[in-house]
C-alpha cells in the first residue's frame, strides 16, 4: 500500500515554511478511551519524568483542581508543579481564553499558570488567534534527554480540565462544567486521546516549538486585555526552549502524518504565514479514496463545505455508507445560543442524506440512566485502513480557523479477519483501525470484547448499530416499559427550526459559530 495514496505529500501539505515532516513511519499508538484512562496513563509518565526532562503540553482549557485519580486527590496543577519542582523543564501554550462570565475559562487557564509558575515551570496565555479564534490544540509532549525509548506524547480531544474524567459508565465526572440541563448536574462525557511513541514524539515536540518560539506578540486583540496583563505581572515573553533532543528510535509498524490547523492572519505565523489547512486536506484526500464504510465520532458535524465533501463521496461511491456519532443536544441552552448550534447541523445532515438516503446513519448515545452522553470525541476510521484522531471537529472552523491538532495513521500491520480488504482498493483491512472502530461499537452496543464478529464486515456493521439504536429508541418510546435493550445508541433527530429563527440563526452560525479562516483567495477558489 503506498504511503502517498493515503497521507499528504508534500506538496499536498501546502506549507513550505515548516519543518514538520511529511510523515513519521515507525511509532506505535494506543486509543485512550475516555479521561480516566487518559489521566491515570498521563499522571504515571509525568511522574517518571527526572530533573533535565522536558514536559511540554499546549491546551484549549486547564483547571488547575481537576483530579486524576479516583484513589488519589492529586489534580493536574500539582503534578505538573511537582515536575517542575524536581527538575523537569515544564513549558505550557494555554489559550487565553474569553471571561469566565461567558463560559469561558480565563481565570481557569490563567490560575493553572500561576501555579505551575511558582513552582519554576512557566505557561503562557497565547492569544495569537483569529479575533473569535481559539487555541483548541490538546498535547502533552514528554522527553527524556538521553534516554529517548521513554519519549511519549498524548494528542486527541481531551482537555486538562473538568468534566473530561469519564469512564465507559459514563455517570460524568464530579467535576463538572456547567452544560445543558439535559446533560444533568455531572453530564457523561465520551472522548478519546492517542498515546504515541516513536519518531512522531519528535514532530509534536517541533509542533509545540513553533508555536512557542514565534515572535508575534502573545495578546493582540487591544490594549485593554494588554493593560490587564501587565497589572496582573502576566509573563508575556516565552523564555528560551532547551535544546530539541533528536527524534525516538523507531519502536513500532505505524506510519503517523501530524496534521494542523492554522488561519491566515496577521500578524502572521511565521511557520505558516497563509496558515495551515493539512487538517481540512488530509480529511479531504482520505474521504475521496472510501469505498465502504466511513465511521466518524464528532461533537458538531456541521458546516456544508464539510458536509459536500461527504455528499460526494456517497454519490460517486454508491457501495459506500456514512456512520456519524454526535451529541443529542448542543452543550448550551438558551434562546440566542442554542438555534445556531441546530441550524448548522442540520443543514450538514440533511445534506447528506440528500445525497444517499439509505446510506447515511447519525445516532447519539445515552448511558443506562437514559441521560444524554455528550460526544467530544474527534475520530474517524475509514475502510479500516486510514484513521485520524485529534481535536479537530468536522466543522469549517476546526478546519481553517482555529488552531488544531489531528495525527492521521497507517498501520503495516493486516488484520487477518476477513473481510480482508472491504474497500477492494487492494490496501487490505489494518489492524489499529479496525481495532479502533470495533472498540468504540463494542462500547456502544454493550458488548465485550470477543463479541465483534458481525461488526467486521461493513454491511453487516451497519445493519447491526442500526437495528440496536432502533430497538432502543422504541423501548424509550414506548415508556421504557420492560428490561431495557442493550446498547447506548439512539438514532439522532434533528429539529428544524423555524423560519423566524432560521432567519437570524442562519448569519449567526455562519459568521460566529462556524467562520472561515482561509485567506480570500483560497475562499473565492472554494479550495482549503
Amino acid at each position: 500500500m503506498p504511503t502517498e495514496d493515503w497521507l499528504l505529500t508534500a506538496a499536498e501539505r501546502g506549507n513550505p515554511h515548516t519543518d514538520i515532516p511529511t510523515w513519521c513511519a515507525g511509532n506505535t499508538a494506543e486509543p485512550l478511551i475516555h479521561g480516566k484512562t487518559y489521566f491515570a496513563r498521563l499522571m504515571t509518565e509525568v511522574e517518571k519524568l527526572k530533573s533535565g526532562d522536558h514536559l511540554l503540553f499546549t491546551d484549549w482549557r486547564g483547571d488547575p483542581d481537576e483530579r486524576l485519580r479516583d484513589d488519589d486527590p492529586t489534580t493536574i496543577a500539582e503534578l505538573f508543579a511537582a515536575a517542575a519542582r524536581r527538575g523537569v523543564i515544564v513549558k505550557g501554550l494555554l489559550w487565553r481564553s474569553h471571561l469566565d462570565k461567558l463560559a469561558y475559562s480565563e481565570e481557569e487557564n490563567r490560575n493553572l499558570s500561576d501555579k505551575i509558575a511558582e513552582a519554576g515551570g512557566e505557561v503562557l496565555l497565547d492569544q495569537r488567534v483569529r479575533r473569535g479564534g481559539s487555541h483548541h490544540q490538546k498535547l502533552v509532549v514528554l522527553r527524556h534527554p538521553g534516554r529517548p525509548e521513554l519519549d511519549v506524547a498524548f494528542a486527541g480531544g481531551i482537555d486538562l480540565c473538568h468534566s473530561r474524567r469519564d469512564d465507559a459508565d459514563h455517570h460524568g465526572d464530579p467535576q463538572a462544567v456547567r452544560m445543558a440541563k439535559a446533560y444533568g448536574p455531572t453530564p457523561p462525557w465520551h472522548d478519546l486521546q492517542l498515546e504515541l511513541r516513536g519518531p512522531v514524539v519528535g514532530a509534536l515536540d517541533l509542533t509545540f516549538r513553533e508555536r512557542w518560539c514565534d515572535p508575534a506578540p502573545l495578546d493582540q486583540h487591544g490594549p485593554i486585555s494588554t493593560l490587564m496583563d501587565t497589572l496582573r505581572h502576566a509573563d508575556l515573553h516565552a523564555d528560551r526552549l532547551p535544546e530539541q533532543p533528536p527524534d525516538p528510535p523507531v519502536c513500532g509498524p505505524m506510519t503517523v502524518q501530524v496534521l494542523r490547523t492554522y488561519p491566515a492572519m496577521r500578524p502572521k505565523y511565521t511557520f505558516a504565514p497563509l496558515g495551515e489547512q493539512t487538517v481540512a486536506r488530509g480529511y479531504t484526500k482520505a474521504i475521496k479514496r472510501a469505498r465502504r464504510l466511513i465511521y466518524l465520532e464528532d461533537q458538531y458535524l456541521w458546516s456544508s463545505e464539510v458536509a459536500e465533501l461527504f455528499a460526494d463521496a456517497l454519490r460517486t461511491n454508491p457501495d459506500l455508507h456514512l456512520i456519524a456519532v454526535v451529541p443529542r443536544h448542543p452543550d448550551v441552552d438558551g434562546r440566542f445560543a442554542l438555534p445556531p448550534n441546530q441550524v448548522g447541523r442540520e443543514q450538514a445532515i440533511n445534506l447528506c442524506k440528500n445525497a444517499a438516503p439509505d446510506r447515511v446513519h447519525v445516532f447519539d448515545l445515552e448511558n443506562h440512566a437514559g441521560t444524554p452522553i455528550y460526544v467530544h470525541a474527534k475520530v474517524c476510521v475509514i475502510d479500516d485502513v486510514w484513521c485520524s484522531v485529534g481535536s479537530d471537529n468536522f466543522n469549517r472552523r476546526s478546519w481553517t480557523h482555529d488552531s488544531e491538532l489531528s495525527n492521521a495513521i497507517l498501520d503495516d500491520t493486516r488484520d487477518p479477519r476477513a473481510p480482508h480488504d472491504p474497500a477492494g482498493l487492494g490496501d487490505g483491512a489494518r489492524r489499529f483501525p479496525r481495532e479502533l472502530r470495533l472498540a468504540l461499537a463494542l462500547e456502544h452496543l454493550d458488548r465485550s470484547s470477543d463479541q465483534a464478529d458481525d461488526l467486521l464486515d461493513p454491511t453487516s456493521f451497519v445493519r447491526t448499530m442500526t437495528a440496536t439504536a432502533e430497538r432502543l429508541r422504541d423501548w424509550r418510546d414506548a415508556g421504557r416499559r420492560g428490561p431495557r435493550p442493550p446498547g447506548r445508541l439512539i438514532p439522532h433527530e434533528t429539529e428544524s427550526l423555524p423560519w423566524f429563527q432560521r432567519v437570524w440563526a442562519t448569519p449567526a452560525y455562519r459568521l460566529i459559530y462556524d467562520p472561515d479562516g482561509r485567506p480570500w483567495r483560497d475562499r473565492r477558489a472554494r479550495r482549503w
